[in-house]
C-alpha cells in the first residue's frame, strides 16, 4: 500500500469517481426541468448503470489483452469527454445517449480499479487496501454529491457539466505513468464472471451472501441518492446535507470494515451492514412528509451499512477467486454494485411516480429485510 503504483491508482480513482459523483444527483434534476417525470429522471441513472454492467462483463478479458493502463485510460476518456455535450439539450433521449457512453467508460474504470487493489497488495492487506480504495471512491462522493446540487443552485448546470468532464480527463492523462503488470494467466474461462459466480455459491456453502448483500444495498442506496433531491423539502439545505450524510456513512463504514475484515476474515459484516442499511431506509420512510432531519440520519445509516457490505463482499470475492481471477472477482463485485444502483434508480422511480417516495423507500427497506437470512455467514 506504500508503493507509488498503489498511490497513483488512488489518485486516478479520485479523479474518475469525482466526475461520476458530480453528475449522479444532477442529471435527474436536469431532465426533470426539461419535462421528464420521476421515472424519466431515474432512467438517467438506470441507463448509465445498464451500459456499465454490460461493459463490465468484457473487462477481465480486456485487462489480459491490453493491460491496466490502456483500459483505465479508455474508461476515463469515455466517462469525461461526453459530459459537456449535456449542455446542448435537456431532452431525455439525447441525455440517455450521453449516459450510455459514459456508462461504458465507468464500466472500464470500476473493474480495472478494484482489480488493481488485489493486484498491487498481498492478500493479508486486502481489507485495508479495499478501505483505502473506498476512501478514493467515497471522499469525492462525500464532497461532490451535495456540492453538485449546490453548484447548480449557485452557478447553473454548465459549470457542473464542464467540471464533470475535466476531472476524468485529468485522470486519463496520469495513467501512462501507472506501473502495473498484466493480470496472471487463468485457466480456460477463468475470466468469466458467470463462472466466478458459480464458484462463489459453492464457496459460500450453498449461499449467496456477498452478491445478495451487495445487490440489495446498492439498490437501496442508488434509489436514495437519485431521489433525495426530489423528496427533500424545496428551498432548504436538507438535500445537500442528506447526500453528504450518505457519502460520509459510506466512507466511515468502509474504513472501519477494512481492519475488521483483515483481522477476523471475510463474511462477518454482511449481516450487520445490511441490517443497518434497512434501518436507514426505514427512517427515510418516516422522513417523507415528516421531520426533514430524518432524511439526514437515515442517509447516514444507509451509507454506513453499505460501506460495511462493500468492503466485506469485495474481499470475500477475492478470497474465492484467487490471484488468477482477480479481474473476474472485480467484475462480479462491480456488476452487483452497479446493477443494483441502476435497478434502484429505475425501479424506485417506477414506484415513486404513481405511489410517492414513501412507498419507494419502504419497498427498498422491505427488500433489505427480506435478504437478511441470506447474508448470514454459515458455519464451515
Amino acid at each position: 500500500m506504500r508503493t507509488a503504483a498503489f498511490r497513483l491508482m488512488l489518485v486516478v480513482t479520485v479523479l474518475g469517481f469525482g466526475g461520476h459523483a458530480l453528475l449522479l444527483p444532477v442529471l435527474p434534476l436536469w431532465v426533470s426541468r426539461g419535462g421528464a417525470g420521476e421515472f424519466g429522471a431515474g432512467t438517467t441513472t438506470g441507463v448509465l448503470m445498464a451500459t456499465t454492467v454490460a461493459t463490465q462483463l468484457a473487462v477481465p478479458a480486456l485487462l489480459r489483452r491490453l493491460g491496466y493502463r490502456v483500459v483505465l485510460c479508455a474508461g476515463l476518456v469515455l466517462l469525461g469527454a461526453p459530459a459537456p455535450f449535456l449542455l446542448l439539450t435537456a431532452e431525455l433521449g439525447p441525455v440517455l445517449l450521453v449516459c450510455a457512453i459514459r456508462g461504458i467508460g465507468f464500466g472500464l474504470l470500476t473493474v480495472a480499479g478494484s482489480a488493481l487493489v488485489a493486484e498491487l497488495v498481498p492478500p493479508a492487506e486486502h481489507g485495508r487496501a479495499s478501505a483505502r480504495y473506498g476512501y478514493a471512491i467515497g471522499i469525492p462522493q462525500l464532497i461532490l454529491l451535495p456540492l453538485g446540487v449546490a453548484t447548480v443552485d449557485l452557478l447553473g448546470f454548465p459549470g457542473v457539466f464542464l467540471a464533470a468532464g475535466i476531472a476524468p480527463l485529468l485522470g486519463a492523462a496520469a495513467t501512462p505513468f501507472l506501473r502495473a503488470a498484466r493480470p496472471l494467466p487463468a485457466r480456460p474461462r477463468g475470466d468469466d464472471p458467470a463462472e466466478l459466480g458459480a464458484a462463489v455459491v459453492r464457496g459460500w456453502c450453498g449461499g449467496t451472501g456477498p452478491m445478495v448483500a451487495m445487490l440489495a444495498c446498492s439498490l437501496a442506496q442508488g434509489g436514495l441518492v437519485t431521489f433525495l433531491p426530489l423528496a427533500a423539502p424545496a428551498a432548504t439545505a436538507v438535500a445537500p446535507v442528506a447526500l453528504f450524510a450518505v457519502a460520509l456513512g459510506g466512507v466511515v463504514g468502509r474504513g472501519l470494515a477494512g481492519g475488521l475484515v483483515d483481522r477476523r476474515g471475510p463474511g462477518r459484516l454482511l449481516l450487520p451492514g445490511t441490517l443497518l442499511a434497512a434501518a436507514g431506509m426505514g427512517l427515510e420512510v418516516l422522513a417523507v412528509g415528516g421531520a426533514p432531519w430524518l432524511l439526514v440520519v437515515g442517509g447516514l445509516a444507509v451509507g454506513a451499512g453499505f460501506g460495511f457490505v462493500q468492503n466485506d463482499s469485495l474481499v470475500s470475492l477475492f478470497a474465492v477467486a484467487g490471484p488468477a481471477r482477480y479481474g473476474a472477482a472485480s467484475a462480479a463485485w462491480n456488476i452487483g454494485f452497479d446493477a443494483g444502483t441502476g435497478a434502484g434508480s429505475s425501479g424506485l422511480g417506477a414506484i415513486a411516480e404513481p405511489f410517492g417516495f414513501r412507498a419507494a423507500f419502504g419497498a427498498a427497506a422491505l427488500l433489505l429485510l427480506a435478504v437478511l437470512p441470506l447474508t448470514r455467514r454459515p458455519r464451515t
